[in-house]
């Protein structure tokens, strides 16, 4: 049996409507189990390439 991730920091964020489209076709492109998990990875990867435009060694 496989212990599932615990997410224990909760944020409420407004989004505009063309916003939430994004995020619900993005989900459904990926094939994403749920909403939340579509947010968590479209922030990972916004951060991830935030970083790699903070970086001179790129």
């Amino acid at each position: 049996m496989s212990k599932e991730t615990v997410f224990p920091v909760k944020k409420l964020v407004n989004l505009t409507e063309d916003q939430a489209k994004r995020i619900s076709d993005f989900r459904f492109d990926k094939r994403l189990a749920s909403e939340n998990e579509a947010i968590r990875v479209l922030i990972g990867l916004g951060l991830d390439a935030s970083r790699s435009k903070d970086d001179p060694t790129d």
